[in-house]
């Protein structure tokens, strides 16, 4: 079960999708909302989709492998410090939040509502992001950095992340980059 395509139209779809889920939960969003959001007919959409799970799954996954994408582009672009890695996860993860907002915000609040299948396929790629979590995180705690039990200080980080597309106004005076180095700043003091 991939529930991601290539099709330039099926991607649009999906983020228009994405932001009615934002808006309305996806227990509101019907069939007809989304067909009206996305300009087409409600029988049209079942050209794109089989049905509104797979929608929800499509939303997910691609909003899931972005986030895994962009944590390991950023990874693989800094030094081997804990600490350097530990800010490169969290500017990874607030990018995620702030550039694809809609989709992360639907994996986030609505993955409880994935039939058992799409949930079993997808939870892959959320295992493999979480891995990357795990291991900045045990390098952090290995170096001295940061102090806890692992799984406890990765929830608290990614619930303080993840609460950041609350209140967070990008047009506000602090960047993504500075809300990153307060984090780490803040779990890293002595």
């Amino acid at each position: 079960m991939n529930v991601m395509n290539a099709s330039p139209r099926r991607k649009e779809l999906t983020r228009l999708a994405a932001q009615l889920f934002v808006q309305e939960g996806f227990d509101r969003t019907t069939v007809r909302m989304l067909a009206q959001e996305m300009g087409i007919k409600s029988g049209s959409l079942f050209h794109h989709f089989k049905d509104k799970q797979e929608i929800l799954a499509a939303v997910i996954e691609e909003g899931t492998h972005n986030a895994l994408v962009i944590a390991r582009r950023a990874l693989d672009n800094c030094d081997e410090h804990p600490e350097a890695r530990l800010r490169a996860m969290a500017r990874a993860h607030l990018e995620t939040l702030f550039t694809d907002r809609n989709a992360h915000v639907v994996a986030l609040f609505e993955w409880r509502r994935l039939a058992s299948d799409a949930s079993a396929h997808l939870s892959h790629l959320r295992d493999a992001y979480e891995a990357l979590w795990v291991q900045v995180i045990d390098d952090a705690l290995e170096a001295g950095l940061i102090h806890g039990d692992c799984f406890l200080v990765s929830r608290f980080i990614l619930g303080a992340l993840n609460w950041t597309v609350r209140w967070y106004d990008p047009g506000g005076p602090r960047t993504p980059d500075d809300l990153a180095d307060e984090l780490v700043a803040m779990i890293t003091a002595r």
